[in-house]
């Protein structure tokens, strides 16, 4: 008889950020695929900031990740926890991070139950004050998986140097998702990819998963983020777009906020900064948390420039050439495995060669799909490696 078993899961869930939904996303799909491959079945609880958001979208239960009295019940009635993905453990984004996401795996751990790091990225981590709580809370954990190099190296910095841990990918890698109904302006995704297809003079390409990209009339995804209050990298990336813009004129811009409204409001500013004469080739996507959404509009692109993680690693799973702008070491390290560059940081973009590096890869679609496509397989392949561990220990365990 098949034994199930719930388990919870923990990460930055429900703040309307696409990426990391996307990542919630596929750590279910993965987990279910292979729980049926072991012959179990898993009931995830999922720890959120907006329960209800995350029922709707994801068709799980959830409770509130900061209701400690909910948290302690699910954990109590669970057979373990899933932390991750994304990068969690970090202190960029202020100092409760590091010490929620630790206390939530110490509290299961106190409950007895098995508790299981799935494809994180580890850091940045600037206070070292940190580093025996990790050390203390990591090496009680059932499994490890970390989703770059990068990230184990930082753990046998801070002291895990006898202990088993995967290098995985970012869950994202691994995700299949049906394009979103009503996507793209009203429109369906077939519809909307068709339109762009048939405007073009030349046989259009048609990527893995169905979409329609055109060959003579290129869309360009931007996925554009507020990093620096004095915008001194949207002004840079605004001229290196205008140059695209320029050099290119049967070009257009599609700005795909992953996590709006930061997001739309980054779009709207380089907008603005490109002005009225390029106005009727640039248009923005709704703003959207659904990565179903999401994963379609970057679908329908010839080429994406991403300063989101997930933009580009969306890209990646869709076969779409990309230039990363990075403004954190996860950036550099996804592109890393990728054997490719960073076209330019938020310290410094350099727009001319920013824009011809867009040009190149335009120019050169083919061969990038034929060079990356296996290191793409690779990692699509790696990014199972977490729930498969996951429930060969549950069923090894039930």
């Amino acid at each position: 008889m098949e034994r199930n078993f719930t388990i919870v899961i923990s990460g930055y869930y429900g703040f309307g950020n696409s990426g990391d939904e996307a990542v919630l996303h596929a750590i279910l799909q993965s987990l279910r695929e292979q729980a049926d491959a072991a012959g179990i079945r898993i009931r995830p609880v999922v720890l959120s900031i907006d329960p209800s958001a995350t029922e709707r979208m994801h068709g799980v239960r959830a409770v509130h990740r900061m209701k400690l009295g909910d948290m302690f019940r699910a954990l109590k009635e669970s057979d373990g926890l899933v932390s991750g993905g994304g990068s969690l453990l970090q202190d960029l984004t202020g100092i409760r991070t590091i010490p929620y996401y630790l206390g939530v795996i110490k509290l299961a751990q106190w409950l007895g139950k098995p508790t299981f790091i799935y494809a994180q990225g580890m850091g940045p981590i600037r206070n070292r004050m940190y580093y025996p709580l990790i050390r203390g809370v990591f090496r009680r954990c059932a499994y490890i998986s970390m989703r770059d190099e990068e990230s184990v190296q930082l753990l046998r910095d801070i002291g895990l140097r006898d202990m088993r841990i995967d290098v995985a990918a970012d869950p994202v890698m691994g995700l299949r998702l049906p394009a979103a109904e009503g996507a793209s302006e009203g429109k369906g995704p077939g519809d909307a990819g068709a339109a762009i297809a048939e405007s073009a003079a030349e046989r259009p390409y048609s990527g893995p998963a169905g979409y329609s990209v055109s060959i003579d009339e290129p869309l360009i995804g931007v996925a554009a983020r507020e990093w620096h209050d004095e915008r001194r990298d949207l002004n840079q990336l605004a001229e290196a777009l205008r140059l695209v813009l320029e050099r290119r004129p049967n070009a257009r811009l599609r700005f795909l906020p992953f996590h709006p409204p930061k997001d739309e409001a980054a779009a709207r500013y380089i907008m603005h900064r490109l002005g009225e004469s390029y106005a009727h080739r640039i248009s923005m996507c709704p703003g959207s948390d659904d990565p179903k959404r999401m994963f379609d509009e970057v679908g329908r692109c010839s080429l994406l420039i991403g300063m989101r993680l997930h933009s580009l690693i969306y890209a990646a799973a869709l076969r779409i050439p990309m230039v990363g702008i990075s403004y954190d070491p996860k950036i550099d390290y996804f592109l890393r495995r990728l054997q490719m560059p960073v076209a330019g940081s938020t310290l410094h973009i350099e727009p001319d060669h920013l824009a011809a590096q867009a040009l190149q890869l335009l120019d050169e679609r083919d061969q990038w799909i034929a060079a990356k496509s296996p290191l793409i397989e690779e990692l699509q392949k790696k990014s199972q490696i977490p729930a498969q561990h996951i429930c060969q220990y549950l069923r090894n365990r039930g």
